[in-house]
Parts: structure tokens; C-alpha cells; sequence
């Protein structure tokens, strides 16, 4: 098995996290991304022996959830928000952009492993579209010039900071972080701006509140 025993160890520690086993699995599918950049034959039948499941039921839950790849992701995974709030004030061209620059389609690899692409229907953030993310740390109010600017820099090794959180890792770092290991950034970044509260600003300024709760 290609699954070395210290992420053995680790998925051990999650399981140890909740009060049935089977809880783990999703940080643990993580973990094996983590380790391999992808969720392999033998990260499923790691999870599978440890968790006292089948690896039909592991994997089926592995091809269920678009976070977890089936074939290395590269070291760099992008996602293009294409959803109308997006798609309309620029995703579309974003995408068309960087695509063409790649080379590449949805869910695939540039031949050096760098950069991997995937069109996302939703990023839950259209306060700030288009929205880009990479490894799924947001990059906002993006345009195809300075989505491309990401992407050669990340190509060359070079630092990126995410809109509203730390710099960006590469797809094994951030899996890591995923399978619930603290990474220690957890206090970079803007965590909220004023596009983020303008909602709760005006519901204050109108004195309103949410409802309680019975129970």
C-alpha cells in the first residue's frame, strides 16, 4: 500500500475525534488527499479497513462530493465560479480566458502538474463576484487579467494572498488543513469586509434583529 503509516496514524487521530467512526470519513478522505493528491485505490481501502466499512462505501462517497478527486489534482487546483452572478459580470470570460491560457478544460491537469481547472456552479460568495478560488481560498472581484496574473505566479512559485484569507498553499497543504490539522492561519486574512456586513449594518441601523428561539 502506497499509504504511508504516518497517515495511518493521523486517520487514526480523527476517528478518535467522533463518537462513531464512520463520522470520519470525509476529513479522512482529506487526509488521503493529503497524502497522495488525489483519493487513491489504496487511500479508499486504507479508510475502508480502518473505518469498518466497504470500499463500495467508501468510494461512493468519494465520487459523490466534487472536493475529493479521483486522479491527481495538480499542485495548484482552480475554480471558476460560472453561476449567473458570476457567469454575467465576468466568470464567463474569466473562464474563457483561462482556459485557453491553460490549454485545458474542466477537471483537468496541465502536463507539468501545476494547474488543474474546474468550473464551479456556486462559490457562495456574490457579494464579491466573479469569484475565482484556488484550493478553495478566495479570490475576489476577479477579472480575466488578473486571474491569469494568479495563475502564472502560482506556475512560478511565486506567493499569492487570497482575497480574504492566508496565502495559497498547494492542494496537498490545504487537504491537510481540510482533514481538520491545524495549519496556524488561522487568524491571516480579512475574515469579513464591508460588502460581508452591509447586511448586518443596515439591519442595525433599522433596529432589527433575528427572531428568538423557542425551545
Amino acid at each position: 500500500m502506497s499509504i504511508s503509516e504516518t497517515t495511518r496514524e493521523q486517520a487514526r487521530e480523527i476517528i478518535a475525534r467522533y463518537p462513531q467512526a464512520r463520522s470520519a470519513l470525509l476529513p479522512m478522505l482529506h487526509l488521503m488527499q493529503a497524502e497522495e493528491g488525489y483519493v487513491s485505490a489504496d487511500g479508499i481501502s486504507l479508510c475502508a479497513e480502518e473505518l469498518g466499512l466497504t470500499t463500495a462505501e467508501v468510494a461512493a462517497v468519494a465520487t459523490f462530493y466534487t472536493m475529493y478527486h479521483r486522479k491527481p489534482a495538480g499542485e495548484y487546483h482552480i475554480g471558476v465560479c460560472i453561476n449567473p452572478s458570476c457567469g454575467i459580470l465576468g466568470g464567463d470570460a474569466i473562464w474563457e480566458k483561462v482556459s485557453g491560457r491553460l490549454g485545458i478544460g474542466h477537471d483537468e491537469v496541465t502536463p507539468d502538474g501545476k494547474i488543474s481547472l474546474e468550473r464551479i456552479e456556486c462559490q457562495a460568495a456574490c457579494t464579491h463576484a466573479p469569484v475565482m478560488t484556488a484550493n478553495w481560498e478566495f479570490l475576489d472581484n476577479m477579472t480575466p487579467e488578473s486571474a491569469l496574473d494568479v495563475i502564472e505566479k502560482l506556475a512560478k512559485g511565486k506567493e499569492v494572498i487570497s482575497t480574504r484569507g492566508p496565502r495559497i498553499r498547494t492542494f496537498k497543504e490545504n487537504s491537510l488543513t481540510l482533514a481538520g490539522f491545524n495549519d496556524g492561519l488561522v487568524d491571516d486574512g480579512v475574515q469579513a469586509d464591508e460588502q460581508m456586513l452591509a447586511g448586518l449594518k443596515r439591519a442595525k441601523e433599522l433596529g432589527q434583529s433575528a427572531p428568538g428561539v423557542k425551545i
